[in-house]
């Protein structure tokens, strides 16, 4: 007989019933509400004191979930994979990043299954891996060169905000105009451009420099 818990959390070694539970109750089937019935519980149990059962659900069971949850958890993983790829990586071709939309459709192509036991930046260098082998798309790890181009007034206002996307900054220039040349992860080129275009009201410039390969560096 499956049964379960008014709780859904890790309680390893956990003894205070309260800090774990909703309610002290025993559930035969949790999803529709159905409470185990006392010679149910004594049968299964060898007793009817409620809270001693539940602390051996704790101790021995398993947190059982839904196909529905367990869907939606591997649509999620998947997704924070693909945003960690995109992040990372580039097309060398172009120098440009990818969208994660591109890089889902290529772990389509290469039909990557995802372990739930497994991280995104993991899973993320797994595919980076394959897509490099089987050539699904052209791919390189790196980090993008910018240049930025404001007015002064600018740059002084948004310096901060910047900063907080930028890795690292090679040059800043002061004078009639704010210039700054700095590395960014590709995943963040799209935000960068959309804000100085927004904040400047069309009046900043970005150019893309050219990319520095980061192959050896982990996730």
């Amino acid at each position: 007989m499956d049964m379960g818990v008014g709780a859904a959390c890790e309680v390893q070694g956990e003894t205070d019933l309260d800090n774990v539970l909703q309610m002290h109750e025993v559930y035969v089937n949790v999803s529709k509400g159905q409470l185990a019935k006392t010679e149910e519980l004594t049968k299964a149990f060898a007793t009817e004191d409620r809270d001693k059962i539940i602390l051996e659900i704790l101790k021995k069971g398993q947190l059982q979930i839904g196909d529905k949850e367990r869907s939606q958890q591997l649509e999620t993983l998947y997704r924070d994979i693909a945003t960690t790829v995109a992040e990372k990586c580039v097309n060398p071709e172009t120098n440009r990043p990818y969208t994660v939309t591109m890089v889902e459709k290529a772990m389509g192509d290469l039909h990557f299954s995802v372990n739930p036991n497994k991280g995104a930046k993991q899973q993320a260098l797994e595919v980076i891996k394959q897509l490099e082998e089987k050539k699904v798309i052209p791919i390189a790890r790196a980090m993008m060169r910018l240049r930025i181009v404001m007015a002064t007034k600018d740059g002084k206002r948004l310096k901060e905000k910047m900063l907080t996307d930028m890795v690292t900054i090679e040059d800043e220039d002061w004078g009639d105009e704010y210039e700054v040349t700095c590395s960014v992860d590709p995943g963040k080129f799209r935000a960068i451009s959309e804000a100085i275009q927004t904040e400047t009201k069309g009046r900043g410039q970005i150019e893309v420099l050219g990319v520095s390969n980061v192959e050896d560096l982990a996730l």
